[in-house]
């Protein structure tokens, strides 16, 4: 049983450090939205703050909580593997800092691979489908900040989760949509394509 689960916190560990490398090497590619000062404005991860350009400078809190988080989870899995009388329960305590992970980044942006937010990267292909949801009485952030009141949620649904940001101006939105819709049109044509030549 031991084994299974170091091979399974492995697994996750080794997860978790890829999709943060991705991320890293996504930030280095040239964004399509937003670019702009007044882009980057109206565009939110969290109620309260402006999302940050996706630079290095600007989320380097972000990355350096990340990495130290990822150091510390992979001493913790060393010590419970090479040292004996250390219990293996201890792994789901170890993971839950690694599920809260995609919010150290306060990040959303779009490039000509996919998209960034937080740290996670969604692939074009991967995007299934996305929708402006409206900020009224009944949203989840309609009083968490007078800036949102009104607004959008814009969620993007991948394979297997969604990520989500808040988009305070009826440009960016219109903006987002335009971009967003040409992908997912052309991803929605090329798997209309491969089923037909499936058949």
């Amino acid at each position: 049983m031991k084994l299974f689960m170091d091979i399974l916190f492995l697994t996750v560990i080794s997860y978790y450090s890829y999709k943060f490398i991705q991320v890293l090497m996504k930030m280095k590619k040239d964004v399509i939205l937003p670019k702009t000062v007044e882009e980057i404005a109206a565009i939110r991860k969290y109620p309260q703050k402006v999302a940050d350009s996706s630079t290095y400078s600007k989320q380097k809190v972000g990355i350096i909580v990340y990495s130290i988080m990822l150091l510390f989870v992979v001493i913790m899995f060393s010590l419970v593997v090479f040292i004996k009388g250390i219990n293996w329960s201890l792994y789901p305590l170890m993971i839950l800092p690694l599920i809260n992970s995609p919010n150290l980044l306060n990040l959303f942006a779009v490039n000509g691979d996919g998209v960034l937010c937080g740290s996670r990267f969604v692939a074009w292909k991967k995007i299934r489908s996305f929708q402006f949801i409206p900020i009224d009485i009944n949203h989840r952030y309609y009083g968490a900040s007078k800036d949102v009141k009104d607004r959008y949620e814009l969620r993007i649904k991948a394979k297997f989760h969604f990520i989500s940001c808040l988009v305070t101006t009826d440009e960016m939105k219109e903006k987002l949509n335009k971009v967003l819709s040409e992908h997912v049109a052309v991803n929605e044509k090329e798997s209309a394509l491969k089923n037909r030549s499936d058949k």
